[in-house]
């Protein structure tokens, strides 16, 4: 394997470990003060971010199944935190909507979310802060163009 590819793959390993350990969570949800399982708030974020969406595509975005995230946002729904509709383009979809509790909790998980990420970043000048946000997203737009990654 070229060993620059090499390099990348064993860095995003690393991130994606990083990001997917129970821990992290567990303290994100601690420092926003609140109370919600932590298989939930990832849901509950995308949804606020990117809602109303379906949940066959939040199932996509979160990479679980359809079953998994359609019981989960019934959870959500439960705590009152998201409401389902029919959506307006396609009568066999039910999208998820964040309600305002739903964007008050996301409110305070960014709230957390900055006060625990500002000790990493102030280390990086602002220049090194707007490359890595641009160079990441050019990269997951590259990676999701790519034919590999769609279904057609």
């Amino acid at each position: 394997m070229n060993p620059e590819l090499r390099e990348l793959h064993e860095t995003l390993i690393d991130l994606i470990g990083l990001f997917n350990q129970p821990q992290r969570d567990a303290v994100l949800i601690e420092e926003a003060g609140i109370s919600i399982d932590r298989a939930l708030f990832p849901l509950l974020v995308r949804i606020e971010r990117r809602g109303p969406m379906g949940i066959g595509e939040l199932a996509d975005l979160a990479g679980r199944d359809y079953t998994t995230v359609s019981r989960q946002v019934t959870k959500l729904e439960g705590l009152g935190l998201v409401t389902r509709q029919v959506s307006p383009r396609d009568g066999r979809v039910s999208e998820a909507t964040v309600t305002e509790k739903g964007k008050a909790m996301t409110d305070a998980l960014d709230a957390a979310r900055e006060r625990l990420a500002w000790p990493i970043l102030a280390r990086w000048g602002e220049e090194d802060r707007k490359d890595l946000i641009q160079l990441l997203r050019r990269f997951v737009d590259d990676v999701s163009a790519h034919p590999q990654a769609r279904e057609d």
